[in-house]
């Protein structure tokens, strides 16, 4: 008997976890967005509801594959009178990453809240049948909710509308290969639910990022080219007065009075101890502005107008008219370090040489840096690398080969030049950086004629520099023009000329990407031929917000997803998604280099509805019937930009721009989601790339 006691209380203890608990039920109501409706208008039915203290519902999003709790779910009775756009979804869960009980990912309502579904109105709404089925917790006790009936209100619709043939059964899409190590499966293309949040889960997100068997694949073009700009940034710093006059006194130091082999070891020290520190600060500002916040750095008007200000400073203090340094206790107390010899004693020699060259170094790290954060959280570190290995390679070669040193050309008034040239480069960056919050926010200050006008005014006077023409008060006299100062001259003057038909419309292909696009223009030849002879594509209505936003080469097309896609639809044509900014470089490249092409503008104009999505923008905001929270932060998203960053991000998973994307009227991609890197600015892959995509829309849909 003593021995069966303690198994009869386990038994007893487990009772209520078994058996039906009886939990007060939420009390739901169903009612609709808005309260009137013209035939043809998106509403959605919101259905309400709220939970008693202490318990839960479990919302769609719950995605447990074994054992967990029932997800809930809407059935929507058919009718002629409306149609279901999408999945329903829920609005004010909590997302909970690794749940106590289930040990999975869970999506808890607590407190309230809501299920919201899309619908287009064809016909004034009889009362509309919801069943509805749930789980609700408390702690460890738990009920269903089981095939509850709730019913919309009736409500007047003004005229008739005809409602969009879509296939009872979405079409089968053809497997991609997705390869994970040394093992192939095949998974099918996944879709994006009809607007961002609508959809019950993110499955499917690993295949779009699929393309030839390699998941998740990176081109590392973008990022040797950020090595290349970078390490080309570390040699112009070496040429600056801080850094030029310091290379034979650091070297002489290495290999005077010394072992070969002790000068041969101080200078690999002194060299891996810049390239170290460097790529230490990298590291840092990767940790500080990773790819989550590149997208807030690069857009928002904070740090663009501080980057702006800072670079016109330092401008300013290569112009002459002051001089930044570090606080001087600081450089003599890494200088006395250095002194102490040993192998400490390199380490800190770099360390001085870092924070004596910092006021010609720093605009160069700085101008490196602004440009890394701009993308992913390695670019930093690389950024620096590159900057740091150009920056200590003459070091330590001079001190391989000490005979190098009486081939050096001497210190002068060129060094100062080079500082001088390297202003007027800082301050035309600094509009650059001006540039990006007038487009993210409309203010119209820096529209592309203005920008070009101020661009050709700082590059033409830093031409009249170079001539001698313009003098500063530190500057040396310049009793002749040498063949390399000349070369500039024509070099600089001719970039002015090149510039100058842009302020008629001239497309500037060479500068794509950092000027303002073309649609900020107002004297644009070429754009009010266009218009005269019309927008070409296919639209089936008046795009909403392009009084704000524009496409170029007088393409028409749409700038929000559910309109788009909604024209697809009845056109039955595919959808051709372009992922966009108004700070993008490599979006306006692109556009430039490769839209322009007049047989992609023909396929584009011909075969697909068009929509960018602008996901950088700071000032159009959302109807409020159209406001969601948003997957990714679970906040109320009620700007357009940021549902269009919502959008790439849950369902194509990247957060960089330009992407491309082609998918059918089930919202099926018809190929993999692709960027610039990889068609690298080319006609050719990009036609490809179209043409594939129509021929699989046409075999999905044949008519």
């Amino acid at each position: 008997m003593k021995r069966l006691l303690p198994f009869l209380l386990l038994i007893a203890a487990q009772l209520p976890i078994s058996l039906k608990a009886q939990l007060p039920k939420p009390v739901f109501t169903a009612s609709y967005s808005k309260s009137a409706a013209n035939a043809g208008d998106i509403l959605e039915i919101i259905v309400r509801f709220n939970i008693a203290p202490g318990h839960h519902v479990y919302s769609e999003k719950t995605d447990c594959t074994d054992g967990g709790p029932n997800t809930a779910d809407l059935a929507f009775a058919p009718d002629k009178s409306y149609q279901l756009v999408g999945k329903f979804y829920g609005v004010g869960d909590k997302m909970v990453r690794d749940d106590e009980i289930f040990n999975c990912s869970t999506g808890e309502f607590i407190g309230k809240g809501e299920f919201r579904q899309k619908i287009k109105v064809l016909e004034s709404l009889k009362p509309i049948k919801i069943t509805l089925n749930a789980q609700i917790c408390k702690e460890d006790v738990c009920d269903q909710i089981k095939n509850l009936t709730i019913a919309t209100p009736p409500l007047q619709v003004t005229g008739k509308a005809a409602a969009v043939e879509t296939p009872e059964k979405e079409p089968e899409s053809p497997a991609i290969d997705t390869t994970v190590t040394d093992t192939t499966q095949k998974t099918k293309t996944s879709h994006v639910g009809d607007t961002p949040g609508y959809r019950s889960g993110d499955k499917g997100v690993a295949a779009l990022k699929t393309f030839n068997g390699k998941a998740g694949e990176e081109k590392s073009g973008g990022l040797w080219g950020l090595f290349i700009l970078a390490f080309i940034s570390g040699i112009t710093a070496l040429i600056t007065p801080c850094v030029f006059p310091m290379i034979p006194m650091t070297v002489s130091f290495f290999i005077r009075n010394k072992k070969r082999s002790v000068a041969l070891r101080d200078a690999a020290v002194f060299s891996f101890s810049i390239i170290a520190l460097y790529t230490v600060v990298g590291a840092i500002v990767a940790a500080a502005f990773g790819a989550n916040a590149a997208n807030w750095l690069s857009t928002h008007w904070i740090p663009n107008i501080f980057f702006a200000v800072i670079f016109t400073i330092f401008a300013a203090s290569f112009f002459g008219a002051f001089e930044i340094v570090l606080p001087g206790w600081i450089v003599n107390k890494a200088d006395k370090q250095a002194d102490k010899g040993g192998l400490m004693g390199p380490v800190f020699m770099a360390i001085t040489i870092v924070l004596v060259s910092f006021s010609c170094t720093g605009p160069i790290v700085g101008t490196v840096l602004v440009e890394a954060v701009q993308g992913g959280a390695m670019r930093p570190v690389i950024a620096m690398f590159g900057f740091s290995l150009a920056f200590a390679l003459p070091f330590g070669l001079l001190a391989i080969f000490p005979s190098w040193l009486n081939n050096l050309p001497k210190s002068g008034g060129w060094l100062n030049s080079v500082k001088v040239v390297l202003g007027f480069v800082e301050l035309a960056f600094a509009l650059k950086f001006l540039s990006i919050p007038d487009q993210t926010y409309h203010w119209h200050i820096l529209d592309r004629e203005v920008y070009l006008s101020l661009w050709i005014v700082i590059f033409g006077l830093m031409g009249m520099y170079l001539l001698g023409k313009i003098k500063f008060s530190h500057d040396s006299d310049i009793p002749h023009l040498g063949v390399f100062r000349l070369g500039l001259v024509i070099a600089v003057f001719s970039f002015v000329v090149y510039m100058i038909p842009g302020l008629w419309g001239a497309p500037l292909k060479a500068l794509a990407g950092y000027m303002p696009p073309m649609g900020t223009q107002d004297f644009d030849i070429s754009r009010q031929v266009r218009e005269a002879n019309g927008l070409k594509g296919n639209i089936c209505d008046k795009p909403r917000y392009a009084d704000k936003l524009h496409m170029p080469h007088g393409l028409a097309g749409y700038f929000d997803y559910d309109d788009a896609l909604r024209c697809a639809r009845e056109l039955k044509k595919p959808l051709f998604i372009d992922f966009t900014g108004h700070g993008c470089v490599n979006c306006r490249k692109m556009e430039e280099k490769v839209w322009s092409d007049p047989m992609v503008l023909k396929a584009l104009q011909e075969d697909y509805v068009l929509v960018s999505l602008y996901v950088d923008d700071k000032k159009i905001r959302l109807p409020e019937s159209e406001f969601f929270n948003g997957k990714s932060t679970g906040q109320k998203i009620t700007m357009l930009g940021d549902k269009n960053a919502e959008i790439e991000e849950i369902y194509f998973g990247k957060t960089t721009q330009p992407l491309y994307c082609l998918l059918d009227a089930n919202e099926n991609l018809l190929q993999p989601a692709l960027g610039a890197d990889y068609f690298k600015f080319n006609t050719e892959p990009f036609l490809k790339f179209l043409k594939d995509g129509k021929d699989e829309f046409n075999k999905r849909h044949k008519k």
